[in-house]
């Protein structure tokens, strides 16, 4: 996709699709353009109502004569007062989802008529282009009818700021890594098991002198006592695997940032075996190891001087003669023991192995990232990553990445209060709490293996995905990447 920007001037436009922004209580430039190139039309228009300012609404204007461009599009946005991130968000994906069906091959922004306030244009630029070809996306991976490629190969911002090419670069890039994350988590799993998500990352580290990549064995796993780890994918015919990326852009000895995502590419739930209704879902429980590989490619296309290591923890939680069973006691990583109640709260054990395992990097900071309890989807929805941390500087900080990419999360408590819930007559703790605060219990049961360096645990439960019919959200990948970028001195 090529991006570009030129200063406004309705007179120069020269690609086949135009966009103009239609407020109810004030005029743009594309729109005074449009009257004063075409005033009967557009008097028309408004009169009949077929022309309206309704937040969203569209209204095509093809083959009319005087017009800046063969095809232009009007899209009410609403009042200007009330224009803000989402608004913002639903006219882009309204425009992408018009350029589709006009099969056009150039687009022209006037992206200074939306930008929300207190947002710059620098901001408007990298969002844009970052919803534009994120609304792009199709998965046709197991169709045998393969989607209509878009015809779009143009995105031009009309723009009075210059210097816009790494806002471009930027929204660019995590276009791609969002897309990646949700091509990795809406493929079925007999085709995206942790041998292919090894695939996959080997894959990116052919395409990046910057990566290299290492894969981690069950065999290595039992001598490193991960029992809990194990204790998931001795259900499955298919072998665990922890996969390490490492992205050295920074200094040499420079501590790494380091992600850490929940990888369980099919979730049966185990012996405490999930109902059938949904559970076709379950294939989304690798979200957040998408999310990971998603980061890291955005990353390895920005190059930013930062060191970051995403640590995928991967395996099948399956039902078998061989699989765990309720009430058995295991040994961590760390040597503590663990009573697993319930075999469908597997994401937890999975990774506190992880999280002892990267203790050896002397992170910087850890964030695991794992669509980990539908606690936290009762609690906050879909619009809202739950935010746990052991430190309330890193917390703020990934709030503050959510905020500013528009990829939002919400502080949630780590009180010992809880950790009552988690106590054990026959280990040292067990896996499961009580429903209520099912999440805060998920995290508190993290944060024990996380207490020798500064940890976040992002619950995606609610915003990995949001229905079957929309499928992988690749949410938080523009949350992650903007923190790293937050990071690079």
């Amino acid at each position: 996709m090529k991006i570009t920007s030129f200063r406004p001037d309705f007179n120069l436009i020269k690609q086949d699709l135009l966009t103009a922004f239609y407020f109810e209580d004030q005029d743009t430039a594309s729109f005074t353009a449009l009257k004063q190139q075409s005033p009967v039309l557009i008097d028309d228009l408004v009169n009949k109502k077929v022309l309206t300012a309704k937040l969203g609404s569209v209204t095509p204007l093809i083959g009319h004569a005087n017009l800046p461009c063969s095809h232009v599009l009007v899209i009410g946005c609403g009042k200007s007062a009330d224009f803000n991130e989402s608004s913002f968000i639903k006219t882009l994906k309204t425009l992408a989802a018009e350029a589709k069906k006009a099969v056009s091959t150039s687009v022209a922004v006037a992206i200074d008529e939306i930008k929300p306030a207190h947002r710059s244009v620098q901001w408007s630029v990298e969002k844009a282009t970052e919803t534009l070809l994120t609304s792009l996306y199709q998965y046709d991976a197991t169709k045998s009818q393969k989607a209509e490629p878009s015809a779009l190969t143009h995105i031009a911002y009309i723009a009075s700021e210059e210097n816009l090419e790494l806002a471009m670069k930027t929204g660019k890039s995590m276009a791609h890594g969002i897309n990646l994350a949700r091509e990795l988590g809406n493929l079925p799993a007999n085709i995206c098991d942790p041998a292919f998500l090894a695939e996959q990352s080997i894959n990116l580290a052919d395409a990046y002198d910057e990566i290299d990549v290492e894969v981690i064995e069950e065999h290595q796993m039992t001598e490193m006592g991960m029992g809990a780890f194990l204790a998931v994918s001795q259900g499955s015919d298919k072998a665990g695997k922890i996969i390490v990326i490492k992205y050295n852009g920074g200094a040499v000895g420079e501590k790494p940032h380091v992600l850490v995502g929940k990888g369980l590419t099919f979730d049966s739930g185990g012996i405490s075996i999930k109902a059938a209704a949904g559970m076709e879902e379950m294939k989304w429980d690798m979200l957040g190891a998408a999310s990971v590989l998603g980061t890291l490619s955005a990353i390895a296309e920005l190059k930013p001087a930062i060191n970051v290591i995403g640590v995928i923890a991967t395996a099948e939680n399956m039902v078998s003669g061989g699989a765990t069973r309720p009430g058995d006691v295991v040994t961590c990583m760390n040597g503590k023991t663990v009573e697993i109640i319930n075999t469908d709260a597997e994401g937890r054990l999975v990774l506190c192995d992880t999280l002892t395992y990267v203790e050896r990097f002397e992170p910087a900071s850890v964030v695991d990232i794992a669509t980990l309890t539908g606690a936290i989807v009762v609690g906050l929805g879909h619009h809202a990553t739950g935010v746990y941390a052991n430190d309330e500087q890193l917390q703020h900080k990934l709030i503050s990445a959510g905020l500013s990419s528009w990829d939002r999360g919400w502080p949630m408590p780590l009180w010992d209060d809880y950790k009552v819930d988690l106590e054990s007559p026959y280990a040292d703790f067990r896996n499961v709490g009580s429903r209520a605060g099912g999440s805060i219990t998920a995290a508190i049961y993290l944060a024990e293996f996380t207490k020798n360096y500064s940890w976040a645990h992002l619950d995606i439960a609610g915003t990995g995905w949001n229905s079957a019919k929309e499928g992988a959200s690749g949410r938080p990948v523009a949350m992650l990447t903007q923190y790293l970028l937050d990071r690079v001195q």
